[in-house]
Formats: structure tokens, C-alpha cells, sequence
């Protein structure tokens, strides 16, 4: 990924609070006007930027880490390749890539690339595991549905229910201590319907998030119900 290197002007410093550099003054100076609620969101997105570049080495032999024992040893990990395999695919650490992202997601799926898993966005193990679910799911579909990526937003609605309710991302626990959600009643569905609407958005032929819901709950109750190739939910 293309690295900007480019210095704000000072003007846009001040108004942002944010300063550039990697020496020590520069990183205590952000970080406090950051908790201090003195970097505007721009300002914030620049900090982020340079962290994310400074980390970008150590975040992906992290990441990388994490995938190869995954690959190895997580049961859902081995389930979906086994899987994709079937359908005569193969995902392996040769096309899951670890990678710094500039967009704030921690992964995605490219029928002719592969996964990249957003290393400067992967908190721990867990999170990296849930990521390649989802992604695997992705992949799973479109080797067993031959899913049209673009254009059709109900297939693109379709695969983002299942991956998410099918990966782990959405249960109870995980929700609890990275999302804040309390609730237990409906909890699951609220995830998975908050997440697919999301994504379905960000697709550019999505006119907006009312067009998305809408495509959403068009599609609902049959991928939501649709657990292949797990007989039931499995995490």
C-alpha cells in the first residue's frame, strides 16, 4: 500500500493538533492533546496514520503469527479450509496476507487476491480469528454460490449476514467487552444486522444506509437461517 509521507502545512497542524515526527516530544504531544479531547478527528486520523506506519512491521510478523497458528490449530480455521478445499479452493499463507490498511476494517476478501487481514487493526489472537472466519465464509460462498460482487446487493447482503453470524464475530461475549452492548435478548441479530448493513453501504452502488437496511431485511430470514457448511451456528 502506498505510503503518503507528506507533511501537513502548519496551519492545518494547529488546527488539528495534531505533530508530526516520530522523536519523543512529538508522540507524548499527541498522545496527551489525543486524551485531552484537543486533536480534532482529522487530527486524530493523521495520529493514527503515523502510528499505524511507525508499528507497521512489528503489527504484521504479529498478525502473521497468529494466522500460521490458526491455520494449524483453530477447529473453525481447519472446518472452512477443509471446506473451500471441497469446492477446490485453497486459502493458505500465501494468499492470507497480513497487511497495514488505511480504511478502519480488519479484513477483507478479493475472489482473484485472496484475504488480507488488516494487521494495524487486529487487537489480539481472538480478533485475527474471527476475522478469517468471516473472510473464509466469503470465500466459501463465492466458490459454492458464485456470488456476484458487484452490482447485486442482495447477494452482497446475503454473504454479510452469513459470514457474520457464522464466524463468532457477533457473540455475546465479544459484543460485551469491544462493542459495550449489554443487551441479551436479540443481541445476536442486532450484530449481525448492524454489520451487514454497514458493509452493504460502504458498496458503491448503494445509494445510502435506508437502501441497505431495506436489501437486508429483504434477504433476512433465508441466510440467516443458512448455516452451510456448519449444521448449526457454530460459535
Amino acid at each position: 500500500m502506498s505510503d503518503d509521507k507528506t507533511s501537513p502545512s502548519p496551519e492545518n497542524q494547529e488546527d488539528s493538533g495534531f505533530v508530526p515526527g516520530d522523536d519523543f516530544t512529538a508522540k507524548w504531544t499527541n498522545y496527551f492533546r489525543l486524551v485531552l479531547g484537543r486533536m480534532t478527528d482529522d487530527g486524530e486520523r493523521q495520529w493514527k496514520k503515523a502510528r499505524d506506519v511507525r508499528n507497521e512491521a512489528t503489527d504484521c510478523a504479529r498478525c502473521e503469527k497468529h494466522r500460521d497458528y490458526l491455520l494449524n490449530y483453530s477447529p473453525i480455521i481447519r472446518f472452512m479450509r477443509q471446506n473451500i478445499n471441497k469446492l477446490g479452493g485453497d486459502l493458505h499463507s500465501e494468499n492470507i496476507r497480513c497487511r497495514r490498511c488505511d480504511t478502519r476494517q480488519s479484513g477483507g476478501f478479493e475472489k482473484s487476491y485472496g484475504i488480507i487481514l488488516c494487521a494495524n487493526e487486529l487487537r489480539d489472537q481472538g480478533h485475527v480469528e474471527d476475522t478469517m472466519a468471516h473472510e473464509m465464509i466469503h470465500a466459501y460462498d463465492h466458490l459454492r454460490f458464485q456470488v456476484q460482487w458487484r452490482g447485486n446487493l442482495r447477494h452482497a447482503a446475503c454473504t454479510e449476514i452469513r459470514a457474520s453470524a457464522l464466524s463468532g464475530e457477533c457473540r455475546w461475549i465479544r459484543e460485551f467487552w469491544t462493542k459495550g452492548q449489554y443487551k441479551v435478548t436479540q443481541q445476536f441479530q442486532e450484530c449481525i444486522r448492524r454489520r451487514a448493513v454497514l458493509s452493504v453501504a460502504n458498496r458503491p452502488e448503494c445509494k445510502d444506509d435506508v437502501q441497505a437496511a431495506k436489501v437486508v431485511n429483504e434477504v433476512w430470514d433465508s441466510c440467516f437461517s443458512d448455516t452451510r457448511p456448519f449444521d448449526e451456528v457454530y460459535r
